[in-house]
């Protein structure tokens, strides 16, 4: 690919109208990268956006083999060079980035990177992310990286003029998916009141109809004996009004509450709705990336719920205990279980393929063990900040 003023221009635009196709923010993220590493042209390519932790909430990389991610492990924090450009917002051209003293060096894994180009990508004064590429492939008619093939003030201006759109594209996103929570946060407040207007009318009901059986008693035991019948059918109903409402209306207080009180609260509430046992247990678990915890708090409901409505296990023992940097989740019950064999089948009933994809979105794996007759144990892990 011949990069240039000219001959840039139409690759920036092809670009841009593939970021704006893109509503989910991670989408966006994934198609600002691999476009930047397109325009380039460069071997490596990856965009970090910062958390509160010192860390990053999310992280896509383009040009790393998902074997080579994994190998990788944890997140990169926010140091050295990427603190730079997210603290100082300036654009970093390195012909070694080795050479450069906030160099740290690689994880084990890690690919070796020698010159580099990064941007911060900003809206306003708020710095959404750090953009980077490394390892320019060099024009067969051109001269080796060593003697000066690397990244150019054109290809700094290019990647500016796509930093720039990609801060919109991503602020378009963020709004996005906020008018959407919004909009959820709307339907549970309404499902709420639904909610509660059926089990009122169902109570009553139940009310008046206890009542009647009482006065019958004496006079009409065989009527009495009708409407105790109903008494215990409406009291069935009013209980799986109030376990959908358990499902849900999940309400979402990682911000305000974190992780384990989340879990704890959910869980406890979760116990008290249905006839099985649910517990929790937490070990040593340090805060983790905002992305992270959102998609740990996913997989438990999920499983949670396939667990509770699905499994008919009497008992549900939850569990979120450090490795590492990061965290396991375990969700395990005993119940009916399922054939793994059968999970191309089960997975979507079962909310398994969003569940996977949730742990890999975060770098995370899941894995699920079950068997017919022996219960079923969902494991997630991910990693730390």
């Amino acid at each position: 690919m011949t990069n240039g003023p000219g001959a840039g221009i139409p690759a920036v635009s092809t670009a841009i109208l593939a970021m704006s196709r893109h509503l989910e923010v991670r989408d966006v993220l994934k198609t600002i990268v691999a476009s930047a590493r397109e325009l380039l042209d460069a071997e490596y390519a990856a965009l970090g956006v910062p958390d509160d932790h010192g860390g990053f909430a999310q992280f896509v990389v383009d040009g790393v083999s998902a074997e080579q991610w994994k190998a990788i492990g944890p997140l990169p924090r926010q140091h050295g060079i990427l603190a730079a450009m997210l603290h100082n917002a300036t654009p970093e051209r390195l012909a070694d980035v080795r050479e450069d003293p906030r160099f740290g060096g690689w994880p084990a894994a890690h690919p070796d990177m020698s010159d580099f180009l990064g941007l911060p990508v900003a809206d306003g004064d708020e710095i959404l992310g750090a953009l980077f590429l490394a390892n320019k492939r060099c024009p067969k008619d051109a001269p080796s990286r060593q003697d000066g093939c690397g990244f150019t003030e054109d290809d700094e201006r290019l990647l500016g003029i796509l930093a720039q759109h990609a801060a919109i594209a991503l602020t378009n996103a963020r709004l996005y998916e906020r008018s959407r929570e919004l909009t959820i946060a709307g339907e549970r407040a309404r499902l709420a009141h639904e909610l509660h207007d059926a089990v009122a009318q169902k109570l009553f009901s139940l009310r008046l109809t206890a009542q009647a059986a009482t006065a019958l008693v004496d006079r009409d035991p065989a009527r009495a004996k009708d409407e105790l019948h109903q008494v215990a059918a409406l009291a069935a109903e009013a209980a799986d009004e109030l376990r959908a409402a358990v499902v849900e209306l999940r309400p979402a207080a990682l911000d305000e509450d974190g992780l384990i009180a989340t879990l704890r609260s959910q869980i406890q509430v979760l116990d008290r709705a249905h006839c099985a046992r649910v517990t929790f247990a937490a070990q040593g678990v340090r805060v983790l990336p905002a992305a992270q915890e959102e998609a740990v708090l996913r997989v438990a409901q999920e499983a949670l719920h396939n667990a509770l409505r699905h499994s008919g296990a009497e008992h549900v023992e939850v569990t979120l205990s450090r490795n590492g940097h990061g965290a396991l989740l375990r969700i395990a019950d005993d119940g009916s279980g399922f054939d793994p064999k059968a999970v191309r089948r089960a997975g979507r009933h079962l909310g398994l393929v969003s569940m996977r994809d949730r742990a890999g979105g975060v770098g995370g794996k899941l894995t699920v063990e079950s068997e017919p007759g022996k219960g079923t144990a969902v494991e997630m892990e991910v990693p730390g900040g």
